[in-house]
């Protein structure tokens, strides 16, 4: 619960559960979904002060009869990336909120592999005063690898700084994706865990086992979010990891996890995004879609609901948040329906989301992120060489892809791009140092057939990345996105078709949900027939093909690389 801080305020607090004095607000008749107790029980829920105060009957100020609607706690995403919702903070509370969603943990991983600590700043000052609780963990790999170029570093004396400088806020250190780096003893990896402290460390080990998975958990993550198997998600719980299960954009594991959970284990596991498009989010919501999903896959709903509030609130040390009891902040959701969790009301703090302003933040500016080399269709030739070519198999609904070997098509003496085979090329070029440094490679199973895709997101450096069956149009696609300070860009013939500008780091727009999310719907629309059949969004597959701590093959502005041996490897293998 949140502890009152003076003896005037706590004197207070005794008088209003008391009935002493009147409450702000009561809600009368709801059917409360308590997770606490594990039940549904009826309840009149007083709230003062943007806390609850008690249950029963109260003298209020305002009173809202619920006619027997269930209410749950506001929820909580325990692990999001907001700028890969392509919307700035502000815009991505006014666009949750009405979900329910009450706070969100958040990585802002990928803002400061662009701009470093000042990237950080911004989330922080943009978040500050929003009525939408943003709790952060501290980004521990930037860069993410030594296999690619990122436009700053932060290392374990950061972390400590940002620890320290934001008690509250700043929760522990995020997601560990550098686990070759963990289990090789690397210095600085090291350094950062032990900065964490007692503080929660949240783990990112994909297809981690035995023992190299128990050393994982003995260095301190706590969590994972990359399960894909019930068999890897119940190794993970049974080494006492917090189970964090992925209903995001590109990724989507809930039903291959549930078989993992129990009665009594659900209790370790959340509900999470990791990344979500603000597309997806206007067309399905964010917690309260997962709550969906969730109930009709057979959680009972008072599980699912623990799984988006007291979980996660507990595994992070959030006090006052995941609950609707005497204590806690009255962040509260009104359902029409408790199995389909229709959002009839949302309160935070006691205040209708309605009601409720969502401020800019004082102080969030970014500086410019896009430093291109001069970028020509000569610059995306692939060389020539011997033997068959590695190319980055795409896996349909998953960012983990294979490593294939094929004949090359060649034109000119060099492999090219054949859309007969749905063979694309790719390209990532360097875009915050002004290095010139370029990643050249193939990729399959894109579904691309004429044209480009340029885009600023690319995880996890986030540099610019092209695919293409023309280099004409790759190099056409790469400068619109640099005119624009980056984004989604799609090129035909010659001509931009269309676009999606994110001036914020590369990343975000600062234009509301609804506006964001057309332009991006019109963009993908713009796509078809000419361009291809692409199996669902085909930039946010792109933006994972330079990941290299995502098995099998990976593409970085340095080359290819293989995540199995974390190292480099040549596009030809050498032999006839």
């Amino acid at each position: 619960m949140i502890r009152a801080r003076t003896p005037e305020e706590l004197a207070r607090r005794i008088r209003l559960a008391r009935g002493r004095e009147p409450v702000d607000l009561l809600l009368r008749d709801a059917r409360l979904v308590n997770v606490l107790s594990g039940e549904i029980h009826p309840a009149d829920i007083a709230v003062a002060d943007g806390l609850v105060v008690g249950f029963g009957a109260y003298e209020a100020r305002a009173v809202l009869d619920l006619g027997g609607r269930h209410v749950i706690p506001g929820l909580i995403d325990g692990h999001l990336h907001i700028e890969s919702s392509l919307l700035c903070p502000r815009e991505f509370a006014r666009a949750v909120a009405p979900h329910g969603t009450a706070a969100v943990v958040c990585d802002p991983h990928e803002i400061a592999n662009v701009l470093g600590a000042a990237g950080i700043e911004y989330m922080l000052a943009a978040t500050a005063d929003s009525p939408l609780g943003f709790y952060f963990m501290m980004p521990s790999c930037v860069p993410a690898t030594r296999l690619e170029t990122s436009g700053a570093e932060l290392s374990a004396e950061d972390v400590l700084r940002f620890l320290e400088a934001h008690p509250g806020r700043v929760l522990g250190l995020a997601e560990m994706m550098n686990f070759p780096g963990l289990l090789g003893e690397d210095p600085e990896v090291l350094a950062k865990l032990l900065a964490a402290g007692d503080r929660p460390i949240d783990g990112h080990a994909p297809l981690l086992q035995g023992h190299d998975l128990a050393a994982y958990v003995l260095a301190g993550p706590g969590s994972d979010h990359e399960c894909t198997n019930a068999a890897e998600a119940l190794e993970k719980l049974r080494l006492g990891m917090r189970l964090m299960i992925r209903e995001g954009t590109s990724e989507n594991n809930l039903d291959d996890l549930l078989p993992a959970l129990n009665e009594c284990n659900a209790a370790n596991a959340m509900l999470v995004s990791d990344d979500l498009l603000a597309p997806d989010i206007l067309a399905r919501g964010h917690m309260d879609h997962k709550l969906r999903h969730a109930v009709a896959a057979g959680v009972p709903p008072v599980r699912a609901v623990q799984m988006a509030s007291i979980n996660p609130a507990r595994h992070f040390g959030l006090p006052g948040l995941g609950a609707v009891a005497p204590g806690f902040r009255a962040d509260m959701v009104v359902l029409d329906d408790l199995e389909r969790f229709q959002v009839a009301e949302v309160f935070l703090g006691g205040r209708r989301v309605r009601d409720l302003d969502f401020p800019r933040g004082k102080g969030a500016t970014l500086p410019s992120s896009m430093r291109l080399p001069d970028v020509t269709p000569e610059l995306f030739a692939l060389p020539s060489g011997r033997g068959r070519v590695r190319v980055i198999g795409v896996i349909p609904g998953q960012i983990l892809t294979e490593a294939r070997l094929l004949e090359p098509t060649v034109a000119l003496g060099r492999p090219a791009a054949d859309p007969g085979r749905d063979l694309a090329k790719l390209a990532v070029i360097e875009r915050h140092r002004g290095s010139g440094n370029v990643g050249l490679g193939l990729v399959q199973g894109l579904g691309l057939r004429a044209g480009a895709l340029a885009s600023s997101v690319g995880h996890d450096s986030h540099n610019l990345i092209v695919a293409g069956a023309d280099d004409a149009d790759m190099a056409l696609a790469a400068r619109e996105a640099a005119r624009l300070g980056g984004g989604f860009v799609a090129a035909l013939n010659g001509r931009v078709r269309a676009s999606l500008p994110l001036p914020l780091a590369g990343l975000m727009s600062a234009k509301p949900l609804e506006e964001t999310a057309v332009r991006f719907q019109q963009l993908l629309g713009s796509l078809s027939p000419a361009m291809g059949e692409f199996p669902g969004n085909p930039f946010g597959l792109l933006s994972f093909l330079a990941l290299p701590v995502i098995p099998a093959l990976k593409l970085t502005d340095r080359g290819l690389v293989d995540v199995n041996s974390f190292d480099f490897i040549p596009l030809w293998t050498g032999k006839e």
